[in-house]
């Protein structure tokens, strides 16, 4: 029993049930779309000037190392939203570090969709600090 209907064993009326709760079609999608999949040099683009923004100018202080990493990463996440890629779940990873003139080796393993999922890196650097953003997005079936 679902709701005050009763269901037998006979077969349920699928067109009148959808009628009246609206018309509604389900959409049971495992691949986006061409057109609604996500871009990576699109999304590239958007956070590197992201990062030109809010960077440009800044010296690293250990201080403000925290708020300045989670305002990076809010802003990168509404620039991507704002690309309105439907059925992405999005998430976001900042590395900011300061600049001594030693090499970094950065690296992510993830288990997902190789046709449907994808993700989105730009890289920021002046003489006191570096950053580096990642933008994942995984389709969600």
């Amino acid at each position: 029993m679902l709701g005050d209907r009763n269901f037998s064993m006979e077969k349920l009326d699928t067109e009148n049930l959808d009628h009246q709760q609206g018309g509604s079609q389900h959409s049971f999608k495992i691949r986006p779309d061409l057109d609604e999949k996500f871009r990576p040099q699109a999304a590239k683009e958007a956070i590197q000037s992201l990062l030109t923004e809010q960077l440009s100018g800044k010296v690293y202080a250990n201080e403000n190392v925290d708020d300045l990493t989670k305002s990076v990463a809010k802003l990168a996440l509404e620039r991507v939203k704002a690309m309105e890629f439907q059925r992405y779940k999005l998430l976001v990873q900042v590395v900011l570090g300061e600049q001594r003139g030693a090499g970094v080796r950065m690296g992510a393993r993830c288990m997902w969709d190789a046709e449907a999922d994808s993700y989105a890196s730009a890289e920021y650097a002046n003489d006191s600090l570096f950053c580096v953003v990642t933008v994942f997005a995984v389709f969600v079936y």
